[in-house]
């Protein structure tokens, strides 16, 4: 049986002004995850959320948090972002070291461990943690920014995933150019979780973006809530 679409929308894409309401109205409309970057401006060219900021959010919703650490080196920092309310830490393969012993930091803490991979990284860097995951994050953008355009040559990469993971409940989870047309192309090859932040955030509303997602993703649309979300217009 085909796991169930989850719509992770990535809060890189939201008005950090009104973050909580954004969190609050990305709930309303349907998510499973919350998708939470965190870039350090060195492993990649941003900065973004720290631990502070997540622990700020994290009232505003009982919705999964998850969150990718895009930041070298991660081990330090792993205890902080579990105390702020992080449900999944997911981990770079290419910043990490000792990738098996922050997973097994990131169980010990009684959180979900993920694994991400940078377009460039093969398959084969994550098989000998495969039994330690929860998650693998196939990054089809090459992380740092919001808004950059699919890389195709993933879709191949989370087919040999998938086939890698087999009956093991571990989502495959896609971040990067997720539109419509590429929400089809990664569930197809065995994604189920699709982050997306312009698809969601730029849309207008949240409830009909999300909907969209998990539509073209082959997945049941989530019930419509009577009340709209939508971003306030930014002055």
């Amino acid at each position: 049986m085909a796991a169930a679409i989850k719509i992770a929308p990535s809060i890189l894409s939201a008005d950090f002004a009104r973050l909580g309401d954004e969190v609050r109205a990305i709930d309303k409309a349907g998510c499973d995850y919350v998708h939470i970057d965190v870039m350090d401006g060195h492993f990649v060219p941003n900065l973004t959320f720290g631990p502070p900021v997540i622990k700020d959010i994290r009232p505003v919703t009982r919705k999964v948090f998850d969150v990718h650490l895009m930041i070298n080196p991660a081990q330090p920092h792993l205890q902080a972002y579990a105390d702020a309310g992080a449900d999944i830490i997911t981990v770079h393969v290419e910043a990490d070291a000792h990738l098996d012993r922050s997973l097994q930091m990131i169980k010990g803490m009684g959180k979900k461990a993920g694994v991400s991979l940078n377009p460039s990284t093969p398959a084969n860097a994550i098989e000998h943690v495969i039994d330690k995951v929860d998650l693998v994050l196939v990054m089809s953008v090459n992380p740092g920014f919001g808004g950059q355009s699919f890389i195709p040559s993933q879709v191949e990469k989370i087919r040999r995933i998938r086939a890698m993971i087999g009956r093991r409940p571990i989502d495959l989870e896609v971040d990067g150019g997720i539109n419509a047309k590429t929400a089809k192309l990664v569930t197809a090859a065995g994604a189920n979780v699709l982050v997306a932040g312009s698809a969601v955030f730029n849309g207008g509303d949240y409830a009909d973006a999300i909907a969209a997602l998990r539509k073209a993703a082959g997945g049941k649309a989530a019930a419509k809530s009577p009340r709209k979300s939508r971003r306030s217009v930014r002055r």
